[in-house]
């Protein structure tokens, strides 16, 4: 995968609690209003404590049938009348992990996605210390994913590309194109060998890198133009 260097980052969960709080506090999160016929979903990017293990954050691969079969994602779902994305994001974690998280796990939010389904996606940044009751839901996940935090940091890991080119590239890893978000182009976020992430899920982590992980400056970590390629609109 070429080069991976990077800021290092915390070493435990608590260390990570602390500096993903005081980032998130400072961070000024953009919120999609509300609009006839937008429907509304959260996604946590949860941050675990692998036993003999680095940090992480949970990537699952959806299940291959329903909405989004066999896409990547984040753990979450659509907002029940009555919730707040916090308690939805809570609600869906346990429902299609078995993980149990409480309000006091949930650090801060990132930018809304809006989504080319309609859906306006609120991610939100959680740290569990225990992932050892995980017990995937197979009529909701496929498969579970723990992405190193050092990983994610790694400079090689975001990409540009025309969006010619990712529909050929799908999960194949060349022909980097312009380096930067402003210029035309997918993103794609390429954390290993079969695995490369477009938005939405690959926008949320990529601001979850540049805010969190890298501390960079809010104006230029902003997702809402990311394009998103034909197979992630459903």
């Amino acid at each position: 995968m070429g080069p991976t260097t990077g800021p290092r980052v915390p070493a435990s969960i608590n260390d990570f609690r602390d500096l993903a709080s005081s980032r998130l506090r400072r961070f000024p999160h953009i919120e999609v209003p509300d609009a006839p016929g937008l429907r509304r979903a959260a996604v946590l990017l949860c941050v675990v404590d692998q036993l003999d293990g680095p940090l992480s954050v949970i990537v699952i691969k959806r299940a291959y049938r329903g909405r989004n079969a066999g896409q990547w994602g984040l753990p979450g779902g659509g907002v029940d009348a009555g919730e707040t994305v916090e308690q939805a994001a809570i609600r869906e974690l346990h429902e299609e992990l078995g993980l149990t998280a409480t309000p006091d796990d949930l650090l801060g939010r990132l930018d809304d996605f809006p989504a080319t389904s309609g859906f306006a996606i609120t991610p939100i940044v959680a740290a569990l210390p225990d992932a050892s009751a995980l017990h995937p839901s197979p009529d909701e996940v496929h498969s579970v994913h723990f992405v190193d935090l050092d990983r994610l940091a790694a400079d090689d890991v975001p990409h540009w590309v025309h969006p010619k080119e990712a529909v050929r590239q799908r999960d194949l890893h060349d022909n980097p194109a312009s380096p930067t978000p402003d210029g035309p182009g997918l993103l794609q976020m390429r954390l290993a060998e079969n695995m490369t992430i477009h938005a939405p899920t690959g926008a949320m982590l990529w601001q979850f890198r540049e805010v969190v992980l890298l501390d960079r400056d809010p104006a230029a970590a902003r997702i809402a133009h990311f394009a998103q390629p034909e197979w992630t609109r459903h």
